[in-house]
């Protein structure tokens, strides 16, 4: 690197830096945004789970009605309003001014650019104020905002650096106007039940371990974090009201037994503490934690080669505790499903909450991990190296980010779907279309369900379903669909320990396709023996089956073929199927 080029980086201004670190950043967006249709979007547990929520809400106008009695009739006959996203959110909002497609890559745009911002203020005030840390600050926030997570939840994984700065700066008495802006409008952009309420418990932890250490309180910071709680309560009053003051529906969360879908035993709770340690949960950010490990053993060596002390001396203690912050929670998400059970025979409620999502935290502990290891590098080159060999590591990562580079390398990943191919808004156009016709209703008049496929597919494409990948529904439903898919439960024991210990995915499954919920053209799968229960069905409003799979046999079950569809630019090959009259 040449001198002056080196001298021209060590004098950039911060705000400089951190507009070019926000520019490099959209521009390694560049290949997802500009594919449009063609893009790929996360599968699991967001096009088929979040994407539609938002869409349906503004499709049926009660982003803001918090009635109660008030319901989404698309999803399960009228799922309750309060059991779903709160309207005061930013994401929620996003989906009221553009397409689902479009809102999604601004979203993601913008919480990641809003995540940059705020780590970098974080590193420039609290670790690396001086100046010629400008641009290194700036790529570590660069290779913290590109980390693999789910965005529909906002800003409750990679913007966390935001509280912790304002809480920082309450605590040491710089707290201005900004900072409480920060506590107040957080929850717009983030989940209670999913990051904030650990946010405020691991602030709250942080305050606390400080003010027995100080031997005083510093009371901004705790009004700050009550400033913070507030503002979950309003942002989040639907589903607070509906649990604790005026209950509309008892959930079916109550009937989670996680021990049930998770190996159990010694040697499978290490693993999954490995995992969990090595690697991070999915949801909040998963990416190998490799890199960080080898600068904080680069940091050991040449701290021990400088002091001559072969023990971990004060420079390290920093790092040495929230490695065992980030072991303990591991070992508790590992072991949480078996943890749980001697628990719930004495507080069966107690496993609708799910305690792991403390991971929503560990990503920014163990980009503190970094940082601080980093600070005792005497090299700078190093210290920038190290940063750019974990912003490669989170690029490739990133899943979402990896598929769409691959497909302009004309080399896409099998069974992993473009916006276009699993949506298929034309293919399920035209169905939606002849059936109305049939029904001389519109779609709002009768109900469908989906087998092969994600109902999400069939909400996003304006169907009115009573299936569907719901976080929270009433358990009274559960227990009404349930005999219409008893069949093929009993023909599997893991499909009915998947329903009945769980039932996020309230779906008509079949035992031949196990839990495979994508059901490509190209598989031309084929149930031989499916045992559906046509009548509940019908009692339920069910008129239509949909189906990625053809039906060796739908008269035995209650159903007649009506037509098969097919388009070039889906990925799914649907067979309609009807309800036969009685």
């Amino acid at each position: 690197m040449p001198a002056s080029f080196r001298s021209w980086l060590k004098s950039l201004p911060p705000s400089r830096a951190a507009a070019m670190a926000v520019l490099a950043l959209l521009l390694l967006w560049l290949p997802c945004v500009m594919r449009g249709a063609d893009s790929y979007v996360t599968i699991d547990d967001n096009l088929d789970a979040e994407i539609n929520i938002p869409y349906v809400l503004h499709q049926v106008g009660v982003v803001l009605d918090y009635r109660p009695g008030t319901t989404l009739p698309p999803i399960m006959d009228g799922l309750p309003r309060s059991a779903v996203r709160p309207g005061l959110s930013v994401t929620v909002g996003l989906f009221g001014l553009l397409s689902p497609l479009a809102a999604y890559w601004v979203n993601q745009l913008m919480v990641r650019a809003v995540a940059l911002l705020g780590i970098f203020c974080l590193l420039r005030r609290y670790v690396w104020p001086e100046p010629e840390n400008t641009v290194l600050a700036a790529s570590t926030a660069l290779a913290w905002a590109v980390l693999p997570t789910y965005t529909m939840y906002g800003l409750s994984a990679l913007g966390t650096p935001w509280p912790l700065l304002a809480v920082l700066n309450l605590r040491a008495g710089r707290g201005r106007w900004f900072d409480w802006l920060v506590l107040l409008f957080f929850p717009l952009w983030s989940s209670l039940v999913l990051a904030g309420a650990f946010i405020v418990a691991g602030l709250g932890a942080f305050l606390l371990v400080n003010a027995l250490r100080a031997r005083q309180l510093a009371w901004s910071a705790w009004a700050g974090l009550l400033v913070l709680t507030l503002s979950y309560a309003v942002v989040e009053w639907p589903l607070l009201r509906s649990v604790f003051v005026q209950p509309e529906f008892v959930p079916h969360r109550v009937e989670f037994r996680l021990a049930e879908l998770a190996p159990a035993g010694l040697l499978a709770g290490v693993r999954s503490t490995v995992q969990f340690f090595l690697w991070g949960q999915y949801h909040s950010s998963r990416f190998f934690h490799g890199v960080v490990l080898l600068v904080v053993a680069m940091a050991a060596w040449q701290f021990r080669s400088r002091t001559g002390s072969k023990t971990i001396g004060e420079g390290l203690r920093p790092v040495a505790v929230l490695l065992l912050v980030l072991l303990a929670l591991a070992v508790f998400c590992g072991f949480y499903p078996q943890l749980m059970t001697p628990v719930q025979r004495v507080l069966p409620a107690l496993g609708a909450f799910n305690l792991t999502r403390f991971h929503f935290l560990t990503p920014l502990l163990w980009f503190g991990v970094l940082v601080l290891a980093l600070r005792l590098l005497p090299s700078a080159k190093l210290r920038l190296g190290f940063v750019g060999l974990q912003l490669a590591l989170g690029l490739l990562s990133n899943l979402e980010w990896l598929y769409n580079a691959r497909m302009w390398l004309n080399r896409p990943t099998a069974h992993e779907p473009t916006w276009r191919q699993y949506v298929a808004p034309a293919l399920f156009t035209a169905i939606r279309q002849e059936l109305e016709q049939r029904q001389q209703a519109p779609a709002s008049a009768w109900r469908v369900a989906c087998l092969g496929f994600p109902p999400a597919v069939a909400q996003l494409n304006g169907f009115y379903t009573l299936d569907s990948y719901q976080n929270n529904y009433p358990l009274q439903y559960k227990h009404r669909f349930r005999p219409i898919i008893a069949g093929e439960l009993a023909k599997s024991p893991e499909l009915r320990r998947y329903y009945d210990a769980w039932g996020n995915r309230c779906y008509v499954v079949a035992a031949e396709l196990g839990k495979n919920f994508r059901e490509g053209r190209n598989e031309q799968a084929v149930v031989n023996d499916f045992r559906f229960d046509a009548v509940t069905f019908r009692q339920m409003g069910g008129q239509y089956l949909l189906s990625a799979a053809r039906l060796a046999t739908p008269n035995q079950t209650g159903l007649q073929l009506i037509k098969q569809y097919s388009d070039p630019t889906a990925y799914w090959q649907v067979y309609l199927y009807e309800v036969i009259p009685q």
